[in-house]
C-alpha cells in the first residue's frame, strides 16, 4: 500500500477570513492552538483527513492549500525526492513533540508536505 495523506494545511494570508469561511462552509471544528510566536489552527473534521490553518509564512505568495504525506523515515524519503529532481523549500523541522516534517517542490513545482510522526 501506498503512503496516505494524512494532513492537509492552509497557508493563508488572511487567517480569521479563512477561518469564518471555512467553518461556515464546511461545519468544520476550528482550534487555535498557541506555537511559540504564531497560532495555529488545527481542523478537525470528524472522519477523514484533518488538517490546519497558519499564516502564510512565505512572503509575497497567496494563501494555498498543501498536503502532507506520512512517511517513514522523513530524512530519507526528503533525500530520496531529491534525487528524483524535488527541491527541498524547508528542511527537516521538528513540530512541538509531534512529529518532523519537510516541505518540498516536485519536478513540475507543486510543493508537497513529508510527515514523520513522532515514535510511541
Amino acid at each position: 500500500m501506498g503512503n496516505p495523506f494524512v494532513h492537509v494545511e492552509l497557508m493563508s494570508n488572511d487567517v480569521g477570513k479563512a477561518k469564518t469561511f471555512y467553518g461556515s462552509l464546511f461545519n468544520w471544528q476550528l482550534d487555535d492552538m498557541p506555537m511559540g510566536d504564531m497560532t495555529y489552527t488545527m481542523i478537525k473534521v470528524g472522519e477523514g483527513t484533518g488538517g490546519g490553518m497558519m499564516k502564510n509564512p512565505i512572503p509575497g505568495a497567496p494563501s494555498a492549500w498543501m498536503a502532507y504525506v506520512l512517511v517513514e523515515d522523513v530524512r530519507a524519503a526528503t533525500a530520496k525526492a531529491k534525487s528524483l529532481g524535488a527541491q527541498v523549500m524547508k528542511d527537516v523541522t521538528e513540530v512541538m513533540g509531534a512529529g518532523t516534517f519537510t516541505i518540498i517542490t516536485d519536478p513540475t513545482g507543486a510543493m508537497l508536505g513529508l510527515w514523520e510522526p513522532k515514535k510511541g
